[in-house]
């Protein structure tokens, strides 16, 4: 039933690693949403000028070129309605606030494990469309 949530949704993965960015291209094309991908920050950007379907970009904190709490400003200036999920590597004290204050809606700690990856997308949609 939460992947149905999904399904249709336009989905911008931004991830510098391969292995890492196929892992959730996987994960999400099994809920039936639009993947778009972009290796770094300056990529994300350009994704999200040029594509104003793109609902949620999940984002990589470590990027080159631009980096996610960069390129996340940069998107929250074009886009307010976009949801922008950090996923990182680091979970010490003073990183939510970080990444918060940097225009992300919420963070997701890695590993990343498929259920709580699908989790936490359906609900950050499913609170922006109740507000909406």
């Amino acid at each position: 039933m939460e992947n149905e949530y999904l399904k249709a949704r336009k989905i911008l993965i931004v991830e510098d690693d391969l292995s890492s960015r196929l892992y959730l291209n996987k994960i999400l094309e099994k809920t039936g949403a639009f993947l778009v991908n972009a290796a770094d920050g300056s990529e994300a950007i350009n994704a999200v000028e040029k594509d104003p379907g793109i609902q949620l970009i999940l984002m990589d904190i470590q990027l080159p070129i631009i980096d996610g709490y960069g390129a996340a400003r940069k998107i929250r200036e074009l886009r307010h309605d976009v949801i922008i999920i950090a996923q990182t590597a680091f979970s010490l004290t003073g990183d939510r606030e970080k990444i918060i204050s940097s225009g992300f809606d919420d963070y997701i700690v890695k590993p990343i494990f498929p259920q709580q990856l699908i989790e936490r997308l359906v609900n950050a949609l499913k609170i922006r469309d109740d507000r909406d």
